[in-house]
């Protein structure tokens, strides 16, 4: 199982273009070799023809500035954090902070979005009335179910995206009243057919640019079979923008993707991380600073990480990762994190946060301009980590399909 998982503005209207783990086992034949590499910055040769021009990630070109961040760099080894579970849920899939709110909102697999209060000790208590139910519209087949959650920019609407009965994409928009969603006032932002029950993708996070930007994997089986990765005219495999108030032009702002579970801006400097979910060898982590244009392309199914794996599809033009992970130490399902923001552990700001669904534990990595500088295990070995994310205040959390929410402090 794979992953709960230059271009144009696509001219395609809103249409329809056993769980082993939701954010998935990345390999659907597991065989692997070598062990973690850190890349080097997306300006030189990652493989054999693969070369990244500086045009593909320019600075300043997109609609939002980069920020120097002066904390991004340094030695993680003296930093020690710890995960301290706040509170229980059923299969949750990703927990969420909502604007000029101190609530957190979670959302369980089956779908159901639920609201949770912190205590003054930051134990969680959760509200007994659901923020929505949409548990008769969705299933949680292969890799499917309710899988992710964000707010507009002032808290006013709810963004919902799962799989449908029949196992298709939706994206849905819902105006809140209070703590609760009005189920009434849904509106449907995107419609798209899946081909198999794997490779969802589902994340949608509002950008700095007040967009919404939602991840599709390739739509499943293995290895790509109908090659939607390169298709420029496909939704799937991609990385879409959309604006909430036109959702019928989706933009591709990148392609070549296998199944990008969870990504995230740094809400200080705006740059783009992503957790791409591989086959049966690597995981990666892709790094687009801020300001990039559209029109990157990540190389899936040509190449898997920096390996070629369909040398047939090899993009003339594609961004490596900036980090690696290999299936033969223990990785099987990247989960995707956020650049650490909070004041809890102020050793750890600027740090990229990341785990895997299958290897449990903790990353932190560290970069200037694209290049790893540190990477290391920083401890809390979680079960089955499906996501990482942040509050309004910057703290993180993490997310166990087992079950349990967990806050991050300093160890």
């Amino acid at each position: 199982m794979s992953g709960p998982g230059r271009m144009h503005r696509a001219a395609v209207a809103v249409a329809s273009v056993g769980l082993v783990a939701l954010a998935a086992c990345g390999s659907d034949a597991p065989t692997a070799t070598a062990s973690s590499v850190p890349r080097t910055a997306p300006t030189t040769t990652a493989a054999p023809g693969r070369t990244v021009p500086a045009p593909a990630v320019t600075h300043g070109s997109g609609d939002y500035a980069p920020v120097d961040d002066p904390k991004r760099d340094g030695s993680l080894e003296d930093v020690q954090v710890k995960a301290v579970r706040v509170a229980s849920f059923a299969s949750p899939t990703i927990v969420i902070g909502r604007p000029g709110s101190k609530l957190l909102y979670v959302a369980e697999r089956e779908g159901v979005v639920r609201s949770m209060a912190l205590t003054a000790n930051g134990a969680g208590v959760v509200a007994r009335q659901p923020v929505l139910d949409i548990s008769g519209d969705t299933t949680t087949e292969g890799e499917r179910g309710l899988l992710g959650l964000a707010f507009s920019a002032d808290g006013s609407h709810l963004y919902v995206s799962h799989t449908n009965r029949d196992g298709n994409t939706r994206l849905e928009d819902y105006r809140m009243d209070g703590d609760t969603a009005v189920a009434s006032t849904k509106r449907d932002l995107l419609a798209v057919d899946q081909p198999f029950p794997n490779h969802n993708g589902g994340n949608v996070v509002l950008g700095p640019d007040g967009m919404l930007w939602f991840g599709l994997g390739d739509g499943g089986s293995a290895d790509d079979p109908d090659d939607r990765g390169q298709d420029p005219t496909d939704l799937l495999g991609k990385l879409l923008r959309i604006d909430p108030a036109r959702p019928n032009d989706p933009e591709i702002w990148a392609v070549g993707l296998r199944n990008p579970w969870r990504f995230s801006f740094d809400r200080t400097t705006k740059d783009l991380w992503v957790g791409d979910v591989g086959q049966d060898k690597i995981e990666e982590v892709d790094f687009i600073p801020a300001g990039s244009s559209a029109g990157v392309n990540f190389g899936w199914s040509g190449y898997e990480g920096t390996q070629r794996f369909r040398p047939n599809r090899t993009p003339e033009v594609s961004v490596p990762p900036v980090f690696e992970m290999h299936h033969s130490d223990g990785w099987c399902s990247v989960t995707g994190g956020v650049v650490y923001r909070g004041t809890r552990i102020p050793d750890l700001v600027g740090t990229y946060l990341f785990g895997d669904y299958c290897k449990a534990g903790l990353n932190g990595l560290r970069q200037t301009d694209g290049v790893v500088t540190d990477e290391r295990p920083l401890g809390p070995n979680l079960p089955e980590l499906v996501s990482i994310n942040e509050d309004d205040d910057g703290e993180v959390y993490l997310v166990s399909l087992d079950g349990g929410i967990y806050r991050l402090e300093a160890g």
